[in-house]
């Protein structure tokens, strides 16, 4: 299995340059990168810094539900004209704060509902090619019945929606939803529907 998984790399890198700083900071690096049958290369590379980021699926075991929300999201609105997004729970971790943590306190913020119990599922880069953007995505129980209509924070208007959880799964096929975390969360879901008990008792 080895062979297919990530692996250490034999790579120098030096002090970053920080070209612009809004909402994070873009940087370029300059590396030396010691690649297999070529030898050492010299590369330039810029980064977005993205951090550590939770997302989370909240589903209520007892209603065979899941909690959605809808989000307006700039980027997507420039990529397809679809920028009212069916999203998860999702937010950055603060600094020293455990992912776990951090995926309690969003689920709090942005549908009023703290979790009964969390567990952890995966990682995985957004986009690795631009940013070091690293999502930990959680399965969370909740009582849907508690869950927020609407929420406002900072500049986030966020509209919760309670979908039984065929319904959720059905979309998959239809190719309606764009958001990342959200189509693999659900797609776990998919492939592990049998286990939610066992996780989240």
């Amino acid at each position: 299995m080895d062979d297919i998984a990530d692996r250490l790399a034999d790579v120098t890198i030096s002090e970053s340059e920080l070209l612009a700083k809004g909402f994070c900071e873009y940087r370029r690096y300059s590396l030396t990168v010691s690649i297999p049958n070529q030898g050492e290369v010299e590369q330039k590379r810029d980064v977005i810094a993205g951090g550590k980021v939770v997302a989370v699926l909240p589903v209520d075991v007892n209603r065979d539900e899941v909690v959605l929300i809808r989000q307006f999201r700039l980027p997507a609105h420039l990529a397809t004209g679809k920028g009212d997004m069916i999203e998860i729970v999702a937010g950055r971790v603060d600094a020293d704060e455990a992912p776990a943590d951090a995926a309690r306190r969003e689920c709090c913020e942005e549908i009023g509902v703290e979790p009964a119990k969390i567990a952890e599922l995966f990682t995985y880069l957004t986009t690795p090619g631009i940013t070091d953007e690293l999502v930990t995505v959680f399965v969370a129980r909740v009582d849907a019945s508690a869950v927020r209509e609407r929420t406002s924070m900072d500049g986030e208007y966020i509209r919760t929606q309670r979908v039984p959880i065929e319904t959720a799964l059905e979309a998959l096929s239809h190719n309606t939803m764009h958001n990342g975390p959200a189509l693999m969360a659900l797609q776990w879901l998919a492939l592990n529907r049998a286990r939610l008990k066992e996780l989240l008792g």
